[in-house]
């Protein structure tokens, strides 16, 4: 079983087709209100901000992707951001499962440069800073957990759902 996170959105839509087509017919997909994307998937209502729900969701999974997104808001950004994925990395080390975490480039200064893994982060703006402290989180709970994981941000912060 492998468990896409925030289920709605344009990046999780497009995995999950993905996923079907070139991995696994078991996939669980998870949003507040989730929609199947493939006929033999496994839809699962949960609040990613309640640890409990997370949880049970990825409970025997096997890989969980993380592609939640919150709407264009500073402040809901602050707020919530830092818990799904904290709560999404506690349920994946629970259930022993890798985790795949997709994020955006709001982390990064806002230029022409060309982005590799050594980038350093240089937020600009309060989203920027949400996301540079949210990714660092990742980062160092895999480093500190050891468990296999992928932290890779997304070409665009325009590909963020407001949906999801």
């Amino acid at each position: 079983m492998q468990t896409i996170l925030g289920a709605n959105g344009q990046i999780a839509v497009e995995l999950a087709r993905e996923l079907q087509r070139n991995q696994t017919r078991e996939l669980r997909l998870v949003n507040r209100n989730p929609r199947k994307v493939n006929d033999s998937d496994v839809v699962v209502a949960a609040d990613l901000l309640d640890a409990g729900q997370t949880a049970r969701a990825v409970e025997g999974s096997s890989i969980v992707y993380l592609t939640a997104g919150l709407p264009p808001d500073t402040e809901m950004w602050e707020k919530q951001f830092p818990t799904m994925p904290k709560n999404a990395l506690d349920a994946s080390w629970a259930a022993g499962a890798k985790f795949a975490y997709f994020d955006n480039t709001y982390m990064y200064s806002q230029d022409d440069r060309l982005l590799r893994e050594e980038t350093p982060f240089a937020p600009v703006g309060r989203k920027g800073r949400v996301r540079a402290r949210t990714t660092t989180l990742v980062l160092e709970e895999v480093a500190h957990r050891s468990f296999t994981a992928q932290a890779r941000p997304r070409a665009s912060p325009m590909l963020s759902s407001p949906t999801n």
